[in-house]
This record gives C-alpha cells, structure tokens and sequence, in this order.
C-alpha cells in the first residue's frame, strides 16, 4: 500500500505532467529512478548517438553507464582529457541524435528553468540535438516560475559552485549574490516556457528526490 507521501507526489507528478503536455513536452512520471532509467533507454533507439550534459541526476542513477554498456554512438565529455577535447565534445553533442540532462527546477505548470557556466547544456536544450531528455527528481519541482528561479539560483547554482570550488560568494553564504566574478558559473540563464518543436524535449520526472 502506498503510503502518503507516495500518493501525495504520484498526484503531483501526474498533475506536472499534463501541464508539460499542455505545452508541447513529451512527458512521463515514473515513481522510481529504475523506473525512470528504463523510460530514458526505451525512448532512445540503437545506434543513436547520445550526449549528456553536467548532470549529477542521471549519473547517480546509472543512466550514462547503461548508454555505454547499450549499443549507441556515446559522446561523453566525460573523457576528454584536455580542456581542448571537453570542448570539442561538448560542440559533438550539440549535433547528437539525443542529448541527456537534468533540469535545476521546473515549476507546477510545466516551465523548465536552467543556469549555466559554459552554456552547453543550455544551448542543447535550446537547440542543436535532435531530441532532450530531461530526468527530474521531484525535490526540483517548485510552485511557480519565481521559486523555480529562485530554486536555481540559490540551491543548484551554489552545489555547483561548490563542486568545481570556483572563488564565488555563493562558496561563502551558500546563496546567490548574482555576482560578476570571473569563476561564476551563472553565465547562461534559461527559461523554457514551450516545447518547440513539439515533443523535442521529453521530460521524465521522477518520484524520488535526485540531483539539486
């Protein structure tokens, strides 16, 4: 039996998910992040060449090594070993089949809302790839399109900070101070009000709490 928090997100979820429709997403819930991984790997046919993005998400829940262990194209920016070749790779995957991401917030109608440092994973969403896919954990779920913002500037943008260890003053506070340093990796703001084309990006949300 579920139990309340269960059938709290599952409602959520489903209510999320028809909002992204409404706007033009290909949109999936998932209660599990298994769940989740198996939807991601059935929307991407053989032989696709697949790209991915920054995103702790689908490298915690073992998407980027089922790509590599599947039959695909894989373009991993991941092993690059030069700053030269990372960006080499990231121009790859603006040309892939299908680009894997996460999202750093998505509000209760259906907005996606993104920051970026180099731009790449901005970019692809924009456009570039064929198709995006999109894993959100529902701890990423916000009431609007201000908390959204505000999820991405004050949660995500700072974790990040603290993972490349830039001399930002998120590092400092643990908050935005929309700061200009040369290490702010707040370069690249996207808000993604519609799919366009329609069902280009396919949003699978997921009812555990993953990423940030």
């Amino acid at each position: 039996m579920s139990t309340p928090i269960e059938m709290r997100t599952e409602i959520l979820g489903n209510a999320v998910v028809k909002k992204l429709e409404g706007r033009y997403f290909e949109a999936y819930y998932c209660p599990t992040a298994k769940e989740a991984l198996e939807k991601a790997l059935s929307l991407v046919p053989e032989k696709s060449s697949v790209s991915w993005g920054g995103s702790m998400t689908i490298r915690s829940m073992g998407l980027t090594q089922a790509f590599h262990d599947g039959d695909f194209n894989v373009i991993d920016r991941d092993l690059g070993k030069t700053p030269e070749e990372v960006a080499d790779l990231h121009r790859q995957g603006l040309l892939s089949d299908f680009f894997i991401t996460s999202t750093n917030a998505l509000s209760q109608d259906g907005i996606l809302v993104n920051i970026d440092g180099t731009g790449n994973r901005v970019a692809a969403m924009s456009f570039g790839p064929k198709n995006v896919i999109i894993l959100c954990g529902i701890n990423k779920v916000a009431p609007n399109l201000d908390v959204a913002i505000a999820r991405a500037r004050n949660v995500a943008a700072p974790i990040n900070a603290f993972r490349f260890m830039g001399k930002t003053p998120c590092i400092s506070t643990g908050i935005c101070h929309n700061c200009t340093t040369p290490d702010c990796i707040c370069a690249q703001v996207l808000i993604t009000r519609i799919c366009k084309p329609a069902k280009r990006i396919k949003v699978i949300l997921i009812g555990e709490e993953f990423g940030f």
